[in-house]
């Protein structure tokens, strides 16, 4: 007998497939030149990924001619929606004039005085083209200025797809350089005393400490009071360097999650936002530890990269920080808390055992019975009726990661906002057979 799950799954899988054939056309070629279809893990999705023709502001249009609302904004980067005039006009603007110079620009030093006007921690900074570069960047310095080889990550964080972050609980990623896990420590976020004991016992060889700003992949999981504070303590008692990965949290405020929590870190990574759209990343910090990778200095660290600040990005970023003032960040930052609150209220009128995390305009939904703190709590949750839900409301108009990750913009209105609140109180009613089968305790409760 076919479960209820497995029977909504089979009913979604087919209308996503009667109204996507040139998505299922495109995807069946791409198999013949891309592994898996694709360049990119976390756009794949069952039974086939869909293929977007345009964004127009708020909204994507697919090859289909499917239009819905975008929630995601390209894995939170977008922060004007797509296709903004200024970044736009400002592209455009660049292009006409060359798009990359083995050469300095100016862009780039107007771009760096707009971040470190942001952001009180950053002295100095360099740009890479992906927050991956940017994070492999801070450690070196790290391990660098303080002649130690060990790094201390959050279980469960994603700071992007170098060896150092390619090990998860000891255990190295097939591919990574064996020897890997060895420099790499893990510690439960959100828990002060497990990191107090890894720095007691292993303290002084800990170059540094790496945290997000919010937990992304694990859920947009806050740092609870006082953590972040905790983790600026013990780096501080040990001689380690405190990272700050806000590759996606620098848009919750003006300065970041740092301005935010209030707590001030050596070094800063960077990435989505500051890039308007196009590749970019960056690390920044104290000025002792940055001019580490300045070719003035004897012994320099060296960092090169043919695109690093190409003139295009540089003033797509500047166009978007213009556009990004406190009172849009505040106004997006309501945005998020008018849909977690949202949530919340359709979870218990529907007495469904659905949570959310996160913090201003960066939200997530968890399938579980009790909102999770850390990245093991979130990974209990109900991974499949969040791939459920992911279809259910991309074919009512709406999209959402598949982790269940929402990103709101500044394009996006109060009015959308409560469309994406229906849509999901329309999808959980839909989905209550397969909830209650697959959550039956909690769902009861």
């Amino acid at each position: 007998m076919q479960s209820e799950s497995a029977r909504l799954a089979q009913e979604l899988e087919d209308e996503y497939r009667r109204c996507t054939p040139a998505s299922a056309a495109l995807a069946e070629q791409a198999q013949r030149a891309l592994p898996g279809g694709d360049t990119r893990n976390s756009t794949y999705m069952r039974p086939y990924p869909l293929y977007i023709d345009r964004g127009e502001g708020a909204y994507l249009v697919d090859v289909d001619g499917n239009r819905v609302l975008d929630a995601v904004n390209n894995w939170t980067s977008l922060i004007h929606g797509h296709a903004h005039p200024a970044v736009v006009e400002a592209i455009n603007a660049q292009a006409a004039r060359g798009t990359a110079y083995a050469a300095a620009n100016p862009h780039a030093h107007r771009l760096a005085e707009a971040i470190k006007d942001r952001v009180p921690s950053v002295d100095l900074l360099r740009f890479t083209n992906s927050g991956t570069e940017a994070t492999m960047l801070a450690l070196r310095a790290a391990r660098a200025v303080t002649g130690r080889p060990l790094i201390v990550k959050m279980r469960g964080a994603y700071h992007g797809s170098h060896d150092t972050f390619e090990v998860a609980d000891g255990v190295a990623a097939p591919g990574i350089i064996p020897g890997t896990a060895d420099y790499v420590r893990e510690v439960q976020f959100n828990n002060p005393e497990d990191l107090s004991r890894v720095m007691e016992r292993e303290g002084s060889q800990v170059a540094a400490v790496i945290v997000e700003g919010v937990m992304g992949a694990a859920g947009m999981l806050p740092p609870e009071e006082g953590y972040l504070q905790h983790i600026r303590r013990e780096t501080e008692r040990h001689g380690a360097l405190m990272v700050m990965d806000e590759v996606i949290s620098l848009r919750v405020a003006p300065g970041g999650a740092q301005e935010l929590f209030g707590v001030s870190p050596d070094l800063t990574t960077m990435g989505k936002i500051i890039g308007g759209g196009l590749p970019v990343g960056a690390v920044g910090g104290r000025a002792e530890v940055m001019r580490r990778y300045s070719p003035l200095e004897p012994g320099f660290l060296h960092h090169s990269g043919t695109f690093n600040a190409n003139p295009l990005t540089m003033v797509a970023g500047i166009a978007t920080l213009e556009e990004l003032d406190a009172d849009a960040t505040g106004y997006i930052n309501r945005l998020g808390e008018r849909l977690a609150a949202g949530v919340r209220t359709l979870a218990a009128e529907q007495q469904v055992p659905l949570q959310v995390t996160g913090t201003g305009s960066l939200q997530n939904v968890h399938f579980a019975a009790t909102q999770p703190r850390t990245a093991g709590e979130a990974a209990q949750a109900d991974g499949e009726l969040l791939r459920l839900l992911q279809l259910r409301l991309l074919l009512d108009g709406v999209f959402m990661a598949r982790r269940g990750m929402f990103a709101l913009s500044t394009v996006t209105t109060e009015a959308e906002v409560d469309g994406i609140i229906a849509a999901l109180r329309s999808a959980i009613r839909w989905l209550r057979p397969a909830i209650a089968e697959r959550l039956p305790v909690a769902a009861a409760g």
